[in-house]
């Protein structure tokens, strides 16, 4: 297995950058580590969760993020006019399982708990229905977030408790990853205290969830909300980086065997000097070349609010140089927004809403091999999604 971080200082200390860290290829490895070195553990899952990362992490593919919550389902459904009811759901959700050719553009899917064990009106599973097209179900495995207290107004995310027994029936079931979202909010702060909890809740995620077989998704969204420019946002998103791999360290993550979900590095929503697609590329790389070891097989990056054209440019322009890891996309709304316009919950419109959904993956992937124009793209592709203080 390839090297991957070792603490330049006391691992007492969360303040490091690394260099490498000493692992052992087998749980029988006999190597004894040096004075000061951490080892990484090979679980029963090791080898198993190094090939999923690598199949989601698989040349022009990303991840389609259709875990939203029964309540957040329900708003999207409210902006075609639907009800938020169990019906609508599965019909919304059985649009995007079961569209033709979409695993030539997605390797994976994160599910809600209730999508997992859905099927389609004909009975079949849902989980089947995206093994059938080579993409890998995943699953959303946070409780969400709530009040942090002892804080600058922010939150921390909840769902530790009996993770690993859910894990492993989610397994069962037949997901191979799990995601944990938790936010940095840059106008509260971000505070000492919000980093660290959430920098330590994603590592006893990641740690629960290799252990039951899933590949985890690491995600601290440093979220948009906000006036400040790009440099801040670098300087933040490089604390919240930095403590999260401190923290996995510490917790023995194997590296090979997890996927990040970062946010791009852009300006706050609303800060009026925005930046080019080739700008918010420069500033993203910098960010992950300066805190991501190699080692990590994918970053699949989240939209957060953006249009569905201003994520795939900017995810275009990341891709015009290689890059130590597969740079990629983990989109909900930049994948569904045109989705749900074309569907309108009416049973004439889903081959053309699911043709909207090709049309959507086949940009992005587009722009993971580095070959997106952006040509031929609709006004209502270009509007932005942003929703201050939304709540998933």
């Amino acid at each position: 297995m390839a090297s991957l971080l070792q603490p330049a200082i006391s691992l007492s200390c969360s303040q490091f950058l690394g260099k490498s860290l000493k692992c052992s290829s087998s749980p029988q490895s006999n190597m004894t580590p040096a004075s000061g070195s951490l080892c990484v553990r090979a679980g029963a899952y090791t080898d198993e969760l190094i090939k999923t990362a690598k199949s989601i992490a698989s040349p022009g593919r990303g991840i389609l993020a259709m875990d939203e919550s029964n309540a957040t389902c329900g708003k999207r459904l409210a902006s075609i006019g639907l009800d938020n009811n169990e019906t609508n759901r599965q019909a919304y959700r059985q649009l995007l399982c079961t569209t033709p050719g979409l695993g030539q553009y997605i390797s994976g899917a994160i599910l809600f708990e209730e999508t997992l064990y859905q099927s389609t009106v004909d009975g079949k599973k849902f989980v089947d229905c995206l093994k059938e097209e080579n993409i890998v179900p995943g699953i959303k495995v946070d409780k969400g977030l709530v009040p942090l207290p002892g804080s600058n107004n922010e939150s921390w995310c909840q769902g530790l408790d009996g993770l690993a027994s859910r894990s492993a029936e989610y397994y069962k079931q037949g997901a191979r990853f799990a995601k944990w979202r938790t936010v940095i909010s840059i106008p509260n702060g971000p505070s000492e205290l919000a980093v660290q909890e959430a920098a330590w809740g994603l590592a006893r995620y990641a740690a629960i969830s290799q252990d039951n077989g899933l590949v985890p998704i690491v995600e601290p969204e440093v979220l948009l909300d906000g006036d400040h420019g790009i440099d801040r946002t670098l300087e933040v998103a490089e604390k919240v980086w930095n403590e999260v791999f401190y923290f996995l360290a510490k917790n023995q993550v194997v590296y090979e065997g997890i996927l990040l979900k970062p946010s791009m590095v852009t300006p706050g929503a609303e800060c009026k000097d925005r930046k080019s697609p080739a700008e918010v590329a420069d500033y993203t790389l910098k960010l992950l070349k300066r805190r991501v070891p190699p080692a990590v097989p994918g970053i699949m990056f989240l939209s957060g609010g953006q249009s569905e054209v201003e994520a795939t440019l900017n995810l275009n322009a990341m891709n015009q140089s290689p890059n130590p890891w597969h740079v990629s996309f983990s989109y909900a709304r930049a994948l569904q927004n045109s989705v749900l316009k074309t569907w309108q919950g009416r049973p004439e419109n889903i081959e053309s809403a699911k043709q909207a959904l090709l049309t959507r993956a086949k940009a992005n992937s587009l722009a993971q091999l580095g070959k997106y124009t952006g040509d031929g793209e609709s006004d209502d592709a270009k509007k932005g999604m942003f929703v201050k203080g939304y709540v998933y």
